[in-house]
């Protein structure tokens, strides 16, 4: 198996016969959204840098969609776009089915919370996801991770845009994923408290995750304040480092 990290959230699952595009955000520099804070972080239009040069070749080949939840650095025109005009069979939340078909996308399976779906001759499992600590979570909608087990493949965990819960504690300990995703990135907007999880919560789920940590959603989007460095030093002072990917953009990892 072989994780393409493409941008933010982005990436590409290769299997021996699946490239399974995850949360793509494809558009060029500042088409995604505007800034998503003013004050806290310069605002910049978002993406905050292009896709890597390699990126295209690689999305070229998707044979499948999975969609986390619908914020613009997640799913934008472009890959929307791109979804539509060659009709990519698409998995996501049951929440988000109906919306992804009004804007003509090909939901071919609907994931629930806790509840397994066949999945390429495997199976995928809605998990739950909160995205943000207190108050803001609730404006922040819907958001799933998801528990895949293909045949023949390793079990992979995306937990999504969330914090650490009860819920992605259960998975890792549970579960027990052989690759675990998880974003990184510290996000925060103007107020409220953070969008995703701190450092604290960052290292208690890399030192409960059984498998390899890839970190995302880093050095991509305004509001994301956590560098690659800072995510390294850390893991390090924590003696987590060998655990942990920390992949740049455009970056493959190959998984025995």
């Amino acid at each position: 198996m072989k994780i393409h990290h493409l941008r933010n959230a982005t990436m590409v699952i290769e299997t021996k016969d699946q490239f399974i595009l995850v949360d793509p955000m494809l558009g060029e520099k500042g088409t995604a959204g505007p800034p998503f804070t003013l004050f806290r972080f310069k605002p910049k239009r978002n993406p905050i840098l292009d896709l890597p040069n390699n990126a295209m070749e690689i999305v070229n080949k998707t044979t499948h969609c999975i969609i986390t939840h619908l914020h613009p650095d997640h799913l934008d025109k472009k890959a929307e776009e791109f979804l539509k005009s060659n009709n990519i069979p698409i998995t996501c939340s049951i929440k988000d089915e109906q919306t992804l078909k009004k804007r003509g996308l090909n939901v071919v399976e609907t994931v629930d919370y806790w509840k397994e779906s066949e999945f390429l001759g495997g199976t995928v499992e809605g998990i739950p996801a909160r995205h943000g600590y207190g108050l803001v979570a609730k404006p922040m909608g819907n958001v799933m991770g998801f528990y895949i087990q293909l045949p023949n493949e390793k079990t992979i965990y995306l937990s999504a845009d969330t914090i650490y819960t009860e819920n992605v504690d259960k998975v890792l300990k549970q579960y027990k994923p052989d690759i675990n995703v998880v974003a990184c990135g510290t996000a925060q907007l103007d107020i409220f408290k953070p969008l995703l999880m701190t450092m604290d919560d960052i290292i208690t789920f890399t030192n409960n995750a059984p498998g390899i940590v890839i970190a995302n959603h880093l050095e991509a989007v305004n509001h994301c304040p956590t560098t690659r460095v800072q995510l390294a030093t850390e893991l390090k002072k924590q003696g987590l480092i060998e655990k942990a990917r920390i992949p740049n953009d455009g970056e493959t990892i190959e998984i025995e």
